[in-house]
């Protein structure tokens, strides 16, 4: 089976495709996205794959555990968080090819500006159960895209998880296998004095472990060494705000520094 992409209209007729064995592009010319368009990704098995949905968004290092990923095409307030150049125009630049090994060392396990707030089979992914007021600008999947802007919030690049005041939010990030790592980094929104921080906030893990670490006021990384071994998920929880008069913490990004875990 070979790798292929595919962008379908909202009735599921084909605007344009190509496929090929293995590096598959793309370049669709004198052919505009309308609401409904969906871009379908098929691979030959599952496995790690290199995809760009477009060419404002950086290319992703995915897990797939299936042969297909959908990325439907971004309109209005679905598209805040993005480049407002990305799926605009006559022209546009998509690929998908199978990772190379070397791709697969030490890295941000955390990363794929691909994510989506509703997606199967595709890793990492991350949710929660909450964000605000349900807009793009403050999803769940914002903490992973990459943008490290922190000093303001709202549209793009100053997309954000936001909790909407929410004291039992709690925001997990799915790896879809097991990983090891060694370090955990926090890029919490720093829009001061809009914004409020935490203090101290608690990292649970697929393993029954739990560890809580202490915060301050910084518009800096947070870096954290903590160290894991076969972990397939990562719950960051129990977020204790300081005593300030805003009333919103945000993550900007979470990052996590490791590889896949042997025989994976």
């Amino acid at each position: 089976m070979e790798n292929k992409i595919c962008i379908l209209d909202a009735d599921g007729q084909t605007k344009a495709e190509l496929s090929g064995s293995g590096e598959v592009v793309l370049g669709w010319k004198y052919g505009e996205y309308a609401p409904g368009d969906v871009i379908v990704f098929t691979v030959s098995k599952p496995g790690y794959y290199k995809v760009r949905v477009d060419d404002c968004i950086d290319e992703a290092l995915v897990y797939l555990t299936g042969t297909t990923l959908r990325y439907p095409v971004l309109f209005d307030e679905k598209k805040l968080a993005h480049n407002p150049k990305a799926f605009a125009g006559d022209r546009h630049y998509l690929m998908v090819r199978p990772a190379w090994p070397w791709e697969l060392g030490y890295r941000n396990l955390a990363l794929n500006p691909a994510d989506q707030h509703d997606v199967e089979g595709c890793y990492p992914h991350a949710t929660a159960n909450v964000e605000t007021r349900g807009e793009s600008v403050f999803a769940a999947r914002n903490a992973i895209d990459g943008l490290l802007a922190n000093r303001s919030h709202g549209k793009w690049p100053f997309s954000s998880w936001g909790i909407n005041q929410q004291d039992d939010a709690e925001w997990t990030l799915h790896f879809g296998r097991p990983v090891d790592f060694d370090t955990i980094v926090l890029y919490t929104r720093a829009d001061f004095p809009h914004d409020n921080w935490w203090t101290q906030v608690t990292l649970t893990f697929s393993d029954g472990t739990s560890q809580t670490v202490s915060l301050e006021k910084s518009y800096e990384p947070h870096r954290l060494s903590i160290a894991r071994k076969g972990i397939t998920w990562i719950r960051l929880g129990q977020l204790i705000k300081a005593d300030d008069p805003s009333p919103f913490p945000a993550l900007t990004q979470f990052e996590v520094w490791g590889r896949d875990s042997t025989g994976v």
